[in-house]
């Protein structure tokens, strides 16, 4: 797959996760899951799900360590700022030649961080309110795990 292809799978991904809803609760489910889906899989990922301004849910699985804390927060730090999934952020960036964003792009390196990991809980609307981050593993298969762990959700709030 091409990073345009990628790119463009990943933009069809966060249409989809669209939320009617979403609070502690849910943060609380989201973050189990991908718990559980890490303990059965001797992953060393640190799982982040904050808003803006509250962290709602974070856990450090054995094997992780101090630095997926700070990428977990760079990561959705530009996910929060950008409203858009860390991954997606750092493939437009390189799709126009830059490959490694800064202050002229408004996200320093000290705050900020475009690889996979970070994805938006967008409500109906189109609103923002939250990012659910896992870091600890490859940026595809962090992305991959937070977008699995979100539809999987999804589909049990639609459901119920």
């Amino acid at each position: 797959m091409t990073e345009h292809e990628l790119l463009a799978e990943i933009t069809a991904n966060e249409a989809r996760l669209i939320f009617p809803r979403f609070d502690e609760n849910i943060a609380w489910s989201i973050g189990q899951a991908l718990v559980e889906q890490g303990r059965a899989n001797g992953l060393p990922i640190v799982i982040n799900i904050r808003t803006p301004d509250a962290t709602l849910f974070h856990a450090a699985l054995p094997g992780s360590a101090p630095d997926n804390d700070e990428w977990a927060r760079r990561k959705s730090n530009t996910t929060l700022r950008r409203h858009r999934s860390s991954y997606a952020v750092g493939l437009a960036f390189k799709a126009r030649g830059i490959a490694t964003p800064g202050a002229d792009e408004g996200l320093p390196i000290a705050d900020f961080a475009t690889h996979g990991g970070s994805v938006p809980v967008r409500l109906q609307g189109g609103r923002v309110v939250a990012a659910v981050t896992v870091s600890g593993l490859p940026q595809a298969e962090d992305h991959a795990m937070v977008v699995a762990a979100m539809a999987a959700e999804l589909h049990r709030i639609n459901a119920s």
